[in-house]
């Protein structure tokens, strides 16, 4: 059997001189069509660019929460191959392309030096490709040497310091080698730390958890559409409350650890535990909809995409949130974070007293889409980026 990872570490030790052009064979006998990076028009003062990684379609959506100012235009872009569950995007180039087609970089360094004005770079990771040996701070460097402003946008893992969430959280997922090594996540991470000082660049970070590892960042709410998440169906309602865990990572989110519980209550015939799978997003907003209850996840102590589109859908999440994340929530929003706190050792108590005291979770579950519209509508990430990047020189 042949070993992928020893042939993939054999090719990354190849020079680019050779890896190169045996990549762009590759892709012309392939037929692959390198897509062309978008122009956009210039009567607009600013022009925005963000990729590389559009994780959960969020540098798609904050492109087009900065167009509702008039004077902004924005797109994005997201390697191809990370792109697996089809999240709307500008503009889609396969990583071999980037990394190796000299042709396809020289016309998308071209493209950007004459149609945009601002540029914001992902997750640390290298927006111009193989160019200048993939290193970002000599990509930035040569993206600020031809004019162009740069951002950076933090989005979870990648400055999420495991040495620092393991003293904080005691259910951390970087408490063990489970998930990842964790020795090699902090090597990464502190690089990436270490890169983002050294850059210097406005700074935003995609959740409020965040701001613990990044402290000078702005917050940069995500964004979803609160429209499409919405229903009318009435939460609590049902004699046995459907309990609903979407497990996308079940490490991350803890879903080994609140298991037993969830099962213990359904086999009392307290609540009904659904637990689907491979579902798609456009399944999501019926699947929310016939939930009363929606667990988001028990380790991490932050909350995400996943959680806004629950609260937009009306249903009452129960997770953990660190103290931290509520005080920043409600700093930015005016208001209390509607997430009912749970942890993996109080999940059963807290689920037993919704249980018990319905009314008054429902009147909690009622505030979520009112939250949403506040937060992570696109308003509040647009006024952070006018605010901290896109008009600070005037």
């Amino acid at each position: 059997m042949i070993d992928n990872t020893v042939i993939a570490k054999a090719w990354n030790l190849l020079p680019a001189f050779v890896s190169d052009p045996v990549a762009a064979t590759i892709d012309r006998v392939q037929g692959v069509q390198v897509p062309l990076t978008p122009r956009v028009d210039q009567s607009h003062p600013v022009r925005v660019f963000i990729g590389p990684v559009n994780y959960a379609g969020q540098a798609y959506r904050w492109g087009r929460a900065m167009e509702q100012n008039p004077g902004v235009v924005s797109r994005n872009m997201v390697g191809a191959e990370n792109n697996l569950f089809g999240y709307p995007a500008d503009l889609a180039v396969r990583w071999r392309t980037m990394t190796h087609s000299r042709s396809w970089r020289r016309e998308f360094l071209n493209t950007l030096v004459t149609g945009y004005t601002h540029i914001m770079v992902e997750a640390e990771m290298p927006l111009l490709g193989g160019a200048y040996g993939q290193d970002v701070r000599k990509q930035v460097q040569a993206l600020r040497d031809r004019g162009l402003t740069v951002g950076m946008i933090a989005h979870g893992t990648d400055i999420r310091l495991p040495s620092r969430h393991r003293e904080l959280e005691s259910w951390s997922h970087y408490r063990d080698d489970e998930w990842a090594p964790v020795v090699h996540i902090e090597r990464v991470v502190q690089r990436n730390l270490d890169m983002l000082a050294d850059i210097g660049a406005p700074t935003f970070v995609s959740t409020a958890g965040l701001l613990i590892d990044v402290p000078y960042a702005h917050l940069l709410p995500v964004v979803i559409d609160p429209e499409f998440w919405a229903n009318d169906e009435v939460t609590l309602a049902r004699e046995r409350p459907r309990v609903l865990h979407i497990p996308s990572n079940p490490i991350t989110k803890g879903t080994l650890l609140i298991d037993p519980a969830m099962r213990g209550l359904d086999d009392e015939g307290l609540i009904e535990y659904i637990q689907p799978s491979g579902l798609t997003q456009g399944q999501m907003p019926a699947l929310y909809a016939v939930a009363d209850i929606v667990l988001d996840q028990f380790r991490a102590a932050d909350y995400g995409v996943g959680a806004c589109e629950s609260m937009a859908a009306g249903r009452l999440v129960v997770s953990h949130v660190s103290e931290q994340v509520r005080d920043v929530v409600r700093t930015e929003s005016g208001v209390d974070l509607p997430i009912v706190e749970a942890t993996v050792d109080t999940l059963d108590e807290v689920l037993r007293d919704v249980l018990t005291r319905r009314g008054h979770y429902r009147e909690v579950a009622a505030r979520g889409p009112e939250f949403v519209r506040r937060l992570h509508d696109g308003r509040h990430a647009r006024a952070s980026l006018e605010r901290h990047f896109l008009f600070t020189d005037r």
